[in-house]
């Protein structure tokens, strides 16, 4: 279904579920709602109306937001870790492929020939393989503190959020770009969707154990909604 807010456009989606969601995805800030099965339309239109400021910004971010060049994996191009610009060097070679970092270059290893999306593929997961060394150990460091037990966290090329939980299984999912991000920004992430195993919505509660938590998390999400963000061929 869809119905329009003046220029606005949202799509809704009808689910087996007990809250509303609302979202507003890059990067044209498409507006999408989530409503339970038994809600009818002019309810959920009350509702988007009453979130029409919330949205407003949100789209206007999305315009603003910087976004990196198209990547093509080759030789001297950028590519970031942890905050860092690194020049990239490619190898070729018929050794197995892989990435190395050193110093201020990665060294992408790759068969001859080796087409585009196969070196994405390899830098994909490898970005996948730095958060999943560092995650962990920042899950059993918040568990205690947030007072949760995580059931498993996985990683995964994510293109419209940093991050998402499940209450239910008590998982946490994290976007494999945040290894280009500072290390902070990723602990935020992990503390963000591990309070939401206690509180799932973003209300006052929320927010006030997030000051409780973390008290700089505010400024590590503006950090990471004025980095640039990957450039992608959105299918819509």
């Amino acid at each position: 279904m869809r119905f329009n807010l003046g220029a606005i456009d949202v799509d809704v989606t009808l689910k087996k579920i007990k809250n509303i969601h609302l979202s507003v995805h890059p990067p044209t800030g498409r507006v999408r709602i989530s409503a339970p099965s038994h809600m009818n339309l002019e309810n959920i239109r009350i509702f988007a109306i009453s979130k029409l400021g919330w949205i407003k910004q949100q789209q206007k971010k999305l315009r603003e937001q910087a976004r990196e060049t198209k990547r093509e994996y080759l030789e001297r191009e950028s590519h970031f870790l942890w905050g860092r610009r690194y020049l990239l060097q490619v190898m070729e070679s018929n050794s197995p492929p892989m990435i190395e970092h050193r110093q201020s270059k990665l060294i992408l290893r790759i068969r001859p020939k080796a087409s585009k999306a196969k070196r994405q593929e390899l830098f994909d997961e490898w970005y996948r393989s730095q958060i999943k060394s560092i995650a962990p150990a920042l899950v059993e460091k918040w568990e205690p503190l947030i007072g949760v037990k995580v059931g498993k966290v996985f990683v995964q090329r994510m293109k419209t959020k940093w991050g998402s939980c499940n209450p239910n299984s008590k998982s946490i999912r994290l976007n494999t770009d945040l290894a280009k991000k500072p290390r902070e920004c990723l602990e935020y992430i992990v503390v963000h969707e591990m309070a939401h195993l206690i509180e799932p919505t973003h209300n006052l509660r929320f927010v006030e154990l997030m000051d409780r938590l973390m008290p700089k998390w505010k400024f590590y999400k503006e950090m990471l909604n004025r980095l640039p963000v990957r450039h992608e061929d959105w299918d819509y």
